[in-house]
Formats: structure tokens, sequence, C-alpha cells
């Protein structure tokens, strides 16, 4: 059965050393150590390490194989976004980070589809962009975080008015959105346990996907093709909370959007990666098989370790199963099953 993994990080060895070009450490910058390590900086301080199975396209390819998924989407990693950045500056720092996911699914077109990254900080460029991804680098859409932290201070929430023009003219292309979350909340004031993590990227992904449903987004762009990463964080096990705060406080809740937010969980795409089968039957019951697809969040210690391994611990039939490995993400790409015949 072909297996598509539609949650895969990828960068190139190397790209801009943006951070030295103009002066700004919040920049990320990759040093590989003559011992054979890879990390990467920040603000002047570590980061994180990556290995070479984050750019190195065959060894991603065998390193599958041992678990029968032919397929990666490949997106970048979200400290990449920078959406703090002159738009001028991040535009040239995505360019180079699309240029290089483009070339890899030229170079094995029937193991990757790509995802890639757009400045969203100037939703002028960032419409600019992912016509580019699109239309000649020939990407099947573009990744964009849970929120925006623009330059001058503003803060973005995607429902944001700035962004609309970003999120109609991905409906009009038929653009895959993979919504990630980032830059976390609560990361200055719960530092210890790796808590940003556990507990503010759940909460990251419920604030965007609230906000494209309260905001009216996905009302006015019923085109659209979102799909919340991590399984949409806490936003479907916490819909009973969200929805009956909607029926109670609809002066507070339904200001911009009157439709129940249920109605929504069966608009939006989710991946699989929710690290517990339980939590994952729960999604499927909730949204529908025909939302859900593999997802990992390769090839981070977070994601899933064995590709699929969560949706082999359910009783599935063969049909429902096909839908999970590829139906669904055939579907968000845009894409014939041929394409990776």
């Amino acid at each position: 059965m072909l297996k598509i993994d539609i949650h895969a990080h990828y960068l190139p060895r190397d790209w801009p050393d943006l951070a030295r070009r103009y002066g700004e450490a919040r920049f990320p910058v990759i040093h590989h150590t003559e011992d054979g390590r890879h990390r990467i900086y920040k603000d002047g301080r570590f980061f994180r390490e990556i290995w070479s199975k984050t750019w190195d396209a065959q060894e991603r390819i065998d390193d599958y194989a041992r678990f029968g998924v032919q397929v990666q989407v490949i997106s970048t990693v979200p400290v990449m976004f920078s959406y703090w950045a002159k738009p001028a500056h991040a535009l040239e720092l995505h360019q180079a980070l699309n240029d290089h996911m483009a070339q890899t699914c030229r170079d094995f077109p029937r193991h990757y589809a790509g995802i890639g990254t757009v400045p969203l900080q100037s939703p002028r460029l960032a419409v600019q962009e992912l016509e580019r991804c699109m239309d000649q680098l020939g990407l099947q859409g573009v990744q964009i975080g849970s929120h925006v932290q623009c330059p001058d201070g503003a803060h973005w929430n995607l429902d944001a008015p700035e962004l609309f023009p970003f999120f109609e003219a991905a409906a009009d292309l038929g653009a895959a959105i993979l919504v990630h979350p980032w830059d976390m909340m609560g990361t200055d004031t719960m530092p210890k346990y790796w808590l940003p993590w556990l507990v503010g990227m759940p909460a990251e992904q419920s604030r965007a996907a609230c906000c494209l449903v309260f905001g009216g987004v996905l009302e006015r762009l019923p085109k659209l093709k979102a799909c919340m990463a991590h399984g949409g964080g806490s936003f479907p096990y916490t819909i009973g909370r969200i929805e009956h705060g909607f029926n109670m406080r609809p002066d507070l809740v339904a200001t911009d959007n009157p439709h129940n937010p249920r109605d929504y969980l069966r608009r939006l795409y989710f991946d699989s990666w929710v690290a517990d089968p339980r939590a994952l039957q729960y999604l499927l019951d909730t949204c529908g098989v025909d939302r859900v697809m593999l997802g990992t969040d390769y090839p981070f210690p977070l994601g899933e370790q064995v590709p699929g391994a969560g949706i082999e611990e359910i009783a599935l039939e063969e049909a429902a199963k096909a839908r999970l490995y590829h139906g669904t993400a055939l579907e968000w790409l845009g894409v014939p099953l041929s394409r990776f015949a």
C-alpha cells in the first residue's frame, strides 16, 4: 500500500548566513563541527542538533523504506520562519529553502512532494512567493506558523485581516497549507520540563484552528485546504469546551462567525501524529477518516519514531487504512496517485 508522510521536516545542509550578512543574531545559523556534529544556533545560543538525515535525500528514502513508507511531503523546520525579520531578508531565506526543496523533488519525484515557506509578515510577498512555489517550482503548497510576530511588534493570529489575502490566494491556487506550531506560548513563563513543547505546542494549534474558525476564514474560503499538524494539537480534544463557550457566550465567541465550531472539524485536515492510539481513534471518530493522514514530524525525537505505528494499532478496514496512508494526502496535495507510481 502506498504510504505518504505529510509531516516530514527538511533542511539543506547549509543555508545563507543572514545573521552575519545583516548583523541580526536571531537568524538561525548552522555550524558543522570537526567531530561530525551539526548544530543550529539562534540568538547566539545553541538551539538544536540535527543529523544528516535532515538533508540527505537518499538517506531519508532508505530510512523510510524500513517502515514501508515511500513518499515524504517535506517542509522546513519552523525556526526558519523568521516572521520577526524584515520581509525582504526573510524572503531571501525562504527562497533559498524553497529552491533547495524543489530541486530535491525534481531529483526524486517518486519519493518527494514539497510544501514551501513564505514570509507571512508581508502578505504581499507571501502571496508572491506562494505563487512562485506553485507555478514555477512545482511545489504543492506552503507551511505556515500558528501565528505571526511582525518586525514592527504587531502580532497577528490567523484571523488577522492582513492575512486574508494570503489565504484567499492559497484557496484560489488550490495550495495545500500545513499549519505548524512555532514560537510556543509560555516559553518565558514555563521554561522547565520542556513545557513549551509539551503544553504550549498543542495550545498553539488550538489557537490557530480557533482563529481560522471564529475569524470566518474557513467560512469565507470553503476551498481552503488547511491541515493542522500534530493532530490539531488540543483543538479536537477540547471541542466540547469550545462549542460550549460558543453556545453560552455568543456575545464573546461568535462575534465574527455565527456557525458552530464543531462543524469545522470536517473542514480542516489533520495529521495522525497524536502519540496515543486512543487519541487517534477519537480523532478519526470526531473528524472522519477522510480528514486525517499519516504524519510523523520526522526526523525529530518528539515525532512518531515508527511511521504509521499509531495507525497500525487501530482496527481499521483496508479502505480506511488506504485513506489514512495516501488517499487523504493525495486529495490535500491535489496530485493523482500516478504521481508516485
